[in-house]
C-alpha cells in the first residue's frame, strides 16, 4: 500500500426504520483536523481525475454507490513511488480511505446509479493548494477501464 495511506472498515447500524453510517470521529487516531466536508455526486461511468492536493489529507467513505479510487504515488524519495493503489468502495465494502498529501487521487463512478462520496478535509478548499491532471494523462500509469 501505498505509504501514509490507509484504509479502515466502518460501522453500520440498521434496522427497520434505516440506517446510521458512522465515518470520522475526533477521537480516531486518523483525525488530523476539520477543514471542510463535502460531497462529490459521481454518475456512473463517470472519472473524476486526477487531482493533488499539497497539503490536505483526505478522508473519504462512500455512503451511497460504488465508486473505484485510484491513488498514484509519484513523491520523489518515497518508498512507494511509482505505486498505483485501486480500492472498490461503498456499499459492501463501506470503509473510510485517508489519503495524505502529495499523491495523485481520482475516482469513477462504478454503480448503474448515482454514488455519494463524502471527503472530511483537514483544510479548507483553496484552488491554489490543488494540482490537476485530465483523467487519461500518461504521466499516471492507470487505464480507466469500465
Amino acid at each position: 500500500m501505498i505509504e501514509g495511506l490507509s484504509v479502515s472498515q466502518l460501522n453500520q447500524f440498521e434496522d427497520a426504520r434505516g440506517k446510521v453510517m458512522h465515518m470520522l470521529r475526533c477521537d480516531t487516531p486518523l483525525f488530523e483536523r476539520f477543514g471542510e466536508i463535502y460531497f462529490s455526486i459521481v454518475n456512473p461511468g463517470a472519472v473524476k481525475a486526477w487531482k493533488l492536493h499539497k497539503k490536505m489529507a483526505l478522508n473519504v467513505a462512500v455512503p451511497f454507490g460504488k465508486i473505484r479510487l485510484v491513488i498514484y504515488d509519484e513523491r520523489a524519495g518515497s518508498p512507494t513511488f511509482g505505486l498505483v493503489d485501486e480500492f472498490v468502495t461503498g456499499e459492501g465494502n463501506y470503509c473510510l480511505v485517508h489519503v495524505p498529501p502529495l499523491v495523485w487521487s481520482g475516482f469513477m463512478g462504478i454503480s448503474d446509479g448515482i454514488s455519494i462520496l463524502a471527503n472530511c478535509a483537514t483544510e479548507p478548499h483553496d484552488p491554489a493548494e490543488a494540482e490537476h491532471r485530465v483523467h487519461d494523462d500518461a504521466r499516471i500509469p492507470y487505464k480507466w477501464a469500465q
